[in-house]
């Protein structure tokens, strides 16, 4: 890229993410700690990417996503994913009129901006796929009409890592519709400490203040397909894809009889995507491999199968990842 353009994106960003840090300062009013949950929800917006959360309960996983919508002033909808639940619960309905003999629309929740879906583990396969639909095509059909989904849009489910029964585990083809998956931990001991005192009080909370737009986020989204990628951060890209499917060629030998199936195609433009962001959220007009690497577990862990083996082992689809970062060559 020449110098000159380099200087204009330069100055695009400085303009353009002045919003990033007063964001983080909003939410930080009321979420205590989970910096990097709120980084990845960020990077998941920015990059126009949905996000799945796992953790268990407690870990302020809706506070954060209301606060959020909030924060930027957009509409936000939770949905409790049920065994019951229907797609039409979600999607909407045709409503029949008996006086006029016609039928009306009523539009499910899933027509605003950033949604929760929490557990979505707990709904059957036709509700998840309606909901992941949705995702991939930014549009609802309802009878014979087509509605695309507002702007910016941003779905974000929630799976417990613990509680098994009763529950229907996401298709791998539809787990990789999700761009960052992030594990939610529990919060430090002063955290913790500060979480109490904060919110063991029968008075009302903060209120949260609106820093940013959703045509600031849209500008954004603009300015990130400007940023400068060096060809050898995309071939480290490629390469980090690559070793997750044939690990032998990258002198990974130990990790060929524990891998499944690797990451898809969709996981080396979401991995470009989300090192933007990421680049994006620290002021920066270039993508550096520290970008890639720092988001590289959250692009990756959901797109590797285990194999039987890997499962006897004990070994995780996080332990495959952090070998594969170890293993090939950084730029």
């Amino acid at each position: 890229m020449p110098d000159q353009d380099l200087s204009d994106v330069k100055d695009r960003i400085a303009t353009e993410s002045a919003f990033v840090d007063d964001l983080m300062d909003e939410i930080g009013k009321v979420v205590v700690g989970q910096r990097y949950m709120i980084e990845r929800l960020l990077i998941g917006l920015l990059a126009d990417g949905h996000v799945l959360l796992e953790g268990v309960p407690g870990l302020a996983k809706t506070l954060t996503v209301s606060v959020l919508s909030d924060a930027i002033g957009t509409d936000f909808q939770r949905i409790q994913f049920t065994p019951d639940l229907l797609p039409a619960d979600l999607l909407g309905t045709l409503v029949y009129n008996q006086k006029q003999g016609t039928f009306s629309i009523k539009k499910g929740p899933i027509f605003t901006n950033i949604i929760l879906a929490d557990e979505i583990n707990r709904s059957p396969a036709k509700v998840q796929s309606a909901l992941l639909e949705s995702m991939q095509e930014r549009q609802v059909t309802i009878g014979e009409r087509t509605f695309p989904l507002d702007d910016p849009f941003l779905v974000l489910a929630t799976q417990n890592p613990i509680e098994q029964e009763g529950t229907y585990p996401l298709p791998e083809a539809q787990v990789d519709r999700f761009m960052i998956k992030i594990g939610v931990d529990y919060p430090t001991r002063d955290e913790e400490l500060e979480i109490m005192r904060r919110m063991a009080r029968t008075d009302e909370q903060a209120d949260v203040q609106s820093v940013a737009t959703p045509e600031q986020i849209l500008r954004a989204r603009d300015v990130l397909n400007d940023l400068y990628v060096d060809e050898r951060v995309e071939q480290y890209i490629v390469d980090l894809v690559l070793a997750s499917r044939d690990p032998a060629e990258h002198e990974l030998d130990a990790l060929t009889p524990l891998v499944e199936c690797g990451a898809s195609p969709r996981a080396s433009i979401n991995l470009n995507l989300a090192a933007r962001a990421h680049a994006f959220l620290k002021h920066r007009a270039y993508v550096t491999p520290e970008d890639v690497r720092a988001v590289a577990l959250d692009v990756l862990r959901h797109r590797i199968v285990l194999t039987y083996e890997a499962e006897a082992e004990q070994v995780t689809s996080v332990d495959i990842v952090d070998r594969i970062l170890n293993a090939v060559e950084v730029p």
